[in-house]
């Protein structure tokens, strides 16, 4: 008995994974085949969409993805956790999101007043928020009136060989610096140096490339 068990389980892994890859095939198509749906998106050649992301842009708002680079919204496998598909809003005139070569996102909210830049080679792992804009203004001066405000945003630069761990937080002005590392669960208030680990709320800078390589390696920063 145990073995009949077993044999269907597996017929039934294999027929889930076989139709996750064809729906994350129509997806690819799908978007890749008409970018003109979604006024102001660019797609590269070689994106991978697995899932459908969800994509906002405001007029005059743009959000291009480099080529080779992987949105993924699908909560299965090692990702089967992530709360929510790839969100992308562009949320003003103007406002851009800038994705590069060969990034990984993963069930990430990105969203943009401004300006958020992504660099080449970047990990963003699953429940993570990119944000340019804190949405409201403090007014402490009229605190009635909060709620009638909106905040002009401050960029956001994700250097190249980034990895951000997943449920983290990046505020609005914040750059990380190349090759960086940003622990699980960190909220990032202020930038990051290249070539080092933060981590915590607020992430703060808990080691530095040399530290975790030793003084005698050579560091490429």
């Amino acid at each position: 008995m145990s073995t009949r068990v077993g044999r269907y389980k597996k017929l039934a892994r294999r027929a889930i994974a076989h139709w996750s890859d064809l729906l994350c095939e129509v997806d690819r198509l799908y978007l890749r085949k008409r970018p003109s749906r979604i006024d102001g998106l660019t797609i590269a050649d070689g994106v991978t969409f697995r899932g459908l992301p969800l994509i906002e842009i405001s007029n005059g708002g743009r959000i291009s993805i480099g080529r080779g680079t992987t949105i993924n919204s699908v909560n299965a496998g090692y990702h089967i956790n992530m709360h929510s598909p790839t969100k992308l809003f562009a949320d003003r005139p103007g406002a851009v999101i800038r994705i590069g070569e060969n990034t990984r996102i993963h069930g990430t909210c990105i969203h943009a007043y401004r300006s958020v830049v992504i660099g080449d080679n970047c990990l963003i792992a699953a429940n993570c928020q990119i944000i340019d804009c804190s949405g409201h203004e403090l007014s402490f001066e009229n605190v009635e009136n909060r709620i009638n405000t909106t905040s002009d945003g401050s960029p956001v630069v994700v250097e190249d060989c980034v990895w951000i761990g997943a449920n983290s937080i990046v505020l609005p002005g914040v750059c990380i610096g190349r090759g960086s590392v940003v622990a699980a669960g960190s909220v990032v208030t202020k930038d990051i140096p290249p070539m080092v680990v933060a981590a915590g709320n607020p992430a703060r800078v808990v080691k530095t490339a040399e530290q975790v390589l030793g003084p005698t390696s050579d560091v490429v920063a």
